[in-house]
């Protein structure tokens, strides 16, 4: 059953929430990656998880992302069809229709997320054909029309990935997960091995089209300053533990806790 959106002290309604992560525990045999993480994600709110090599982010985001099930705690999703359950108390079959059908997700690697032998164009409308739309015409002019929107020239829609810069397959990889309207989308280091002028504007492009948009999302990155520029809320992790969360410039410009001022002043290197 949906939640009703509470009040809050102002008198507005506050977001129920799309996502709640409860108690969450992972580990792998006596290494414990994620220690008893909890946070509630909103309808629009974009999530910054934050961390050196090591601190578990990855496998934070891999559980809730459905692809690693938690050795304990609850991954509470409000789903189309579902209302607010955890997925993991879902089929296997159910996981993969809200992966399908209410996600996206950006691998660090475009490789790991797009198909390479077909074309630009195939890739980006895949989802629709996996979410039974079959009209060519339409599929086409929506291909078009998100090659233009990640500033990709449509006289490359026929292309193969393979023949496109890492900027560019990464920016096929956003296109790829934005195309079917999902309400969450998951990030997993999208700058990571660019150069420092394609990360500025494939930064700029993602803050537009999420905040366009109105998804929520959940970014992981070593990155303060994609951090900073992307995240409305930040989790700061170590050793597995959320060992501070907030504002992302409250966390950032006054922080509270040792390691997250390390991160801050870049005395740790991540």
């Amino acid at each position: 059953m949906n939640m009703v959106a509470p009040i809050t002290p102002a008198g507005t309604l506050k977001p129920a929430p799309l996502m709640q992560v409860r108690d969450l525990n992972k580990s792998f045999g006596p290494v414990r990656a994620c220690r008893d993480v909890s946070f509630d994600l909103r309808r629009g709110e974009i999530l910054g998880i934050v961390g050196e090599s090591g601190s578990g982010k990855t496998t934070l985001l891999r559980c809730i992302s459905g692809q690693t099930p938690p050795s304990s705690g609850e991954v509470l999703f409000d789903s189309q069809r579902h209302g607010l359950r955890d997925i993991f108390a879902l089929s296997e079959q159910e996981r993969r229709r809200i992966a399908r059908e209410e996600w996206g997700y950006v691998h660090q690697n475009p490789r790991d997320g797009l198909r390479m032998r077909v074309s630009g164009g195939a890739n980006v409308v895949e989802p629709l054909l996996m979410n039974n739309v079959r009209h060519y015409g339409r599929m086409r002019a929506q291909s078009l029309d998100w090659f233009a929107k990640v500033e990709l020239d449509g006289a490359r829609v026929d292309g193969k990935p393979r023949t496109f810069s890492g900027g560019m397959q990464q920016r096929l990889q956003i296109a790829r997960n934005l195309i079917h309207n999902p309400s969450l989308i998951f990030m997993d280091e999208p700058t990571g091995g660019l150069d420092v002028s394609v990360q500025a504007r494939l930064l700029d492009l993602m803050r537009v089209l999420v905040r366009e948009m109105g998804l929520a999302a959940i970014i992981v990155t070593h990155d303060i300053g994609v951090a900073r520029l992307l995240a409305d809320r930040l989790l700061v992790m170590k050793a597995g533990e959320v060992v501070e969360q907030g504002l992302t410039d409250q966390v950032l410009d006054d922080p509270q806790h040792g390691y997250t001022q390390l991160l801050v002043s870049s005395v740790l290197q991540i």
